[in-house]
């Protein structure tokens, strides 16, 4: 049995991951959260109300936990207080192994709404030079395939996004003379390789690659019409100074419809997103490494051409 505490475990990917943990029926899970909540009805899960401003509170929450599996969005954590109160706790409790709020891409170049995780990776590195205070791992699956699917095809809880491999629409927006790799992981494999990890023996890599496919973006759209059918995708393509100077020479763009957002926002979030997107192919920034395929070598992971064929094959 593992005791795992999960901050920020209501949102999408930590309610999947959450769902897993639970089945197997092995640990005890204290869900860390800003908002009061009911009691849960399934036995082995706790819920903790924090707003992690007080170290002291935290460390006392985390007594006794073994695993810290950390969720909250980056953008919101200036300063990432958040995840080093979360660690100063960790550490002070005792707890073994942390998770930060990674779950994505394997480095931040051109993508100015994680910019925050990247000061998490330095402070995890500072603390432990010298000598190693808590173990770590970056759990990154690249592009979490669940947000290309259509809605309730493949998941319980995460919400598909539009993005600029558009597979329902049959389209794709590229930036001119960059084919960059991708990586593209179910969730329900990244939830699996989370539950295989909080119980692993040996030590966890500080690079904690999972890989369902990796290939080119051209590969994804001649995958994605070959499922999709119809005829051949339109691709616009747009050049490098265009997209850094704000013209998106493009009939549509991605819309990011994030909650709370006002439609001016939306906009501006949106062509923000869009951008960074493209310029981020640049540095392969969705491509990950595949430690955690390679630990765990009994488990089977989903393709990305499987994923496509039982999610969109057949549909209109």
């Amino acid at each position: 049995m593992v005791k795992i505490a999960m901050a920020g475990g209501s949102g999408q990917i930590a309610s999947e991951i959450l769902d897993v943990l639970v089945a197997k029926n092995k640990h005890e899970i204290l869900i860390l959260s800003r908002k009061e909540h009911a009691p849960d009805p399934r036995p082995s899960v706790a819920w903790a109300q924090t707003d992690y401003s007080s170290v002291s509170q935290l460390t006392d929450l985390l007594k006794g936990v073994d695993v810290v599996l950390s969720f909250g969005a980056a953008h919101e954590d200036v300063g990432s207080v958040m995840q080093k109160a979360l660690i100063d706790a960790s550490v002070a409790a005792g707890v073994k192994r942390f998770a930060p709020n990674e779950w994505a891409t394997s480095n931040f170049e051109e993508i100015p709404w994680y910019a925050e995780k990247g000061n998490t990776r330095a402070y995890l590195v500072e603390i432990n030079k010298g000598k190693k205070v808590i173990e770590y791992t970056l759990f990154q699956p690249g592009l979490i395939t669940d947000y290309i699917a259509p809605p309730n095809t493949s998941s319980k809880y995460i919400s598909p996004l539009e993005v600029a491999l558009d597979l329902p629409n049959r389209r794709a927006i590229v930036l001119e003379g960059i084919d960059p790799r991708i990586t593209l992981t179910s969730v329900k494999d990244v939830a699996e390789v989370v539950a295989r990890a909080v119980e692993f023996e040996g030590e966890w890599p500080v690079v904690g690659g999972i890989v369902g496919t990796t290939l080119r973006t051209s590969e994804f759209i001649a995958l994605g019409e070959k499922i999709r059918g119809g005829k051949p995708w339109p691709i616009t393509t747009l050049k490098e100074a265009d997209v850094r100077a704000g013209d998106i020479k493009s009939d549509w763009i991605p819309t990011m419809n994030a909650k709370g957002l006002k439609p001016e926002q939306i906009e501006f979030f949106s062509k923000m997103v869009l951008t960074g997107f493209l310029l981020c192919g640049k540095h392969e920034s969705w491509m990950v490494s595949d430690e955690w395929n390679r630990l765990l070598k009994d488990y089977e992971f989903e393709s990305l051409e499987h994923f496509l064929e039982r999610t969109w094959g057949g549909r209109p």
